[in-house]
């Protein structure tokens, strides 16, 4: 009974939010997941409101965007090192982040002519703050990589996508690679 209303709760959190997120809450999903998913998609909605005004934005700018966001990364972390730099990291890519997201769902529309669906922006949002997201074949975890893959990028420290197989790496490399380098990332 606790369970049900909780989660009528976070359902209804989720059909508020303005513009519209396309998440479902099932019964499977633990409640403390659920609190998570309803929280995080505030995120997924502010993404979603950017992507109007990046549809009419030049190539050109994606790659100055990610030139910008290197810049304030790098100078705001200028100095710091162990704690401080950490937080300071943090705090700089819960700003970023619905920017940088909508910048990569656009540039794989752009580029591969794929669109981050909400469910794989949310699960960005997961891979980036470390948590665990299960995805079965097909659900689109090449895709997802690429968000959480180009805002831990920006911090100029090398990322690492680990696949299982040297025919999947060379695949997912080719497939996503063009996002990548439009967005001004090699």
């Amino acid at each position: 009974m606790i369970k049900n209303f909780l989660l009528n709760k976070y359902k209804k959190s989720i059909s508020r939010l303005t513009p519209e997120v396309n998440i479902n809450l099932t019964s499977h999903i633990p409640i403390p997941s659920a609190k998570e998913i309803a929280s995080l998609a505030k995120i997924v909605s502010r993404i979603n409101s950017l992507e109007e005004n990046l549809t009419a934005k030049e190539d050109s700018y994606f790659r100055e965007k990610t030139q910008g966001f290197k810049k304030r990364i790098s100078a705001e972390t200028e100095g710091l090192s162990g704690e401080a730099l950490d937080s300071k990291m943090d705090a700089l890519f819960e700003d970023i982040l619905p920017e940088a997201f909508a910048l990569v769902r656009e540039s794989a529309r752009r580029t591969i002519g794929l669109r981050h669906f909400d469910v794989q922006i949310l699960g960005g949002i997961f891979l980036h703050k470390k948590y665990i997201a299960e995805m079965a074949t097909g659900e689109g975890k090449t895709l997802v990589a690429t968000l959480a893959a180009y805002l831990n990028a920006l911090a100029q420290k090398g990322v690492h996508i680990v696949t299982v197989n040297d025919y999947l790496a060379r695949r997912d490399s080719d497939w996503m690679g063009p996002v990548y380098r439009f967005l001004g990332l090699s």
